[in-house]
């Protein structure tokens, strides 16, 4: 028995790094603390099996996905079969559990909804980028953006004062939006990354849905054109010129290519610096040298 938990945790290690504990083998979920994460989490996940052929899978709650293991390789299609069904049900815990975590959060963040004021419209973050609150609303001196999926609250997105974001741990984000007007007949449908973006696009008369990252484009595309197959949708992309392989123009491409739809990218003038990327930056930077 430890002899394979010692090389289970040698298959966590080569991932997530040293860990100073063994692997409990009962055929249960297991949350464990991911090493560089934040003090205090345990994003990380394992499934120990020992009956038949020991075999498990391991992943993280933050950064997604899974990987499987498995101390030997089947001898025959029984067994092949049999390591197959631990995976199954691995996944199936795995899928439950988040669900759990995922329906938790989201009754946080309804309360923490229900009970938070407007936003302060001289909120730091605002000025900052020159937008109206809009919906958004305010707990303490953070702002709260609403995040919905199926036209539920799933999330929030808490901005402090000085721009530093975070979801509400464990909720869903997949999938998930913020959206800014109704989705009308004979309108475009503008999908971008962040709030601030949004606002500034919805401050200039298009509806809007925000994703809130280039890795959740995609996934909200998708969903939209399900929901509305009609519309017309415009991926209005950020162009993060000064990153290695532009990650939020590679990923409003492939969601625009994704659903047959439109892609739009800031149009920078010779003058302005690489480190600008988004709708709100061009707005705020043409604001700043209106009279040059």
């Amino acid at each position: 028995m430890t002899d394979v938990t010692i090389l289970f945790r040698d298959a966590l290690q080569s991932v997530y790094g040293p860990l100073d504990w063994l692997p409990v083998p009962d055929g249960t979920i297991h949350r464990f603390g991911v090493p560089d994460d934040k003090p205090g989490t345990r994003n990380g996940w394992y499934v120990l099996y020992l009956d038949g052929i020991a075999s498990g899978a391991f992943g993280s709650w933050k950064t997604g996905g899974a990987s499987t293991w498995c101390s030997r390789e089947p001898l025959d299609a029984r067994e092949a079969a049999q390591v197959r069904k631990r995976i199954d049900q691995a996944r199936r815990q795995r899928e439950a559990e988040q669900h759990k975590r995922q329906l938790s959060t989201a009754n946080l963040a309804q309360r923490w909804w229900r009970d938070a004021r407007g936003a302060d419209p001289d909120h730091a973050y605002l000025i900052a980028k020159g937008v109206q609150a809009h919906n958004l609303r305010q707990r303490g001196d953070e702002l709260l953006v609403p995040l919905y999926s199926g036209g539920v609250l799933a999330n929030l997105q808490r901005i402090a004062p000085d721009g530093s974001k975070r979801f509400l741990f464990g909720g869903q984000v997949k999938g998930c939006y913020s959206p800014m007007g109704l989705i009308t007949p004979g309108k475009p449908l503008c999908i971008c990354e962040g709030w601030a973006t949004g606002a500034t696009l919805h401050e200039r008369g298009y509806t809007v849905a925000c994703s809130m990252n280039a890795g959740n484009l995609k996934p909200v595309t998708l969903v939209l054109r399900a929901e509305y197959p009609t519309t017309e949708i415009i991926i209005t992309g950020d162009d993060d010129r000064g990153t290695e392989g532009n990650p939020g123009r590679t990923a409003a491409n492939a969601a625009a290519i994704a659903v047959g739809g439109l892609v739009a990218f800031p149009d920078w003038p010779n003058s302005a610096p690489n480190t600008l990327t988004d709708f709100n930056d061009l707005y705020r930077w043409e604001a700043d040298h209106a009279n040059e």
